[in-house]
């Protein structure tokens, strides 16, 4: 649990000013199960979204593709409660921690985002 490790608690307010958001207005972000610490995904985030997963507590996004915030599950059903949110030492990614709901974080059908490793020859 990422709530171990923070030190420091601000108000959502100064969180999102802390931020170093890139010269397109977005900051990466990193979902991670809260229970088992498995990384689901990477997505864009720009501040309304910042600020609506806060106030919401369920993950929103940017989309770049399509120029419009999204939710995550509002399609798939497969939402994100929000368990902690905490910010980088260079304050340029956010790292979000869930409780995955559903079949899991990915529009592949798979649980993770980050299903392809690399095959270790030797």
């Amino acid at each position: 649990m990422i709530s171990n490790y923070i030190n420091r608690r601000v108000s959502a307010a100064d969180l999102i000013l802390k931020v170093n958001f890139t010269s397109d207005g977005l900051v990466p972000a990193v979902v991670q199960e809260m229970e088992s610490g498995t990384v689901l995904m990477m997505a864009w985030m720009n501040r309304e979204s910042l600020a609506r997963t806060i106030e919401s507590g369920r993950t929103w996004f940017w989309s770049r593709s399509r120029k419009e915030l999204w939710a995550k599950g509002d399609t798939s059903g497969d939402i994100q409660l929000v368990h902690d949110i905490a910010l980088d030492c260079d304050g340029d990614t956010v790292l979000i921690e869930v409780e995955q709901q559903g079949k899991g974080a990915c529009h592949t059908g798979n649980y993770t985002c980050f299903y392809t490793g690399v095959l270790r020859e030797g």
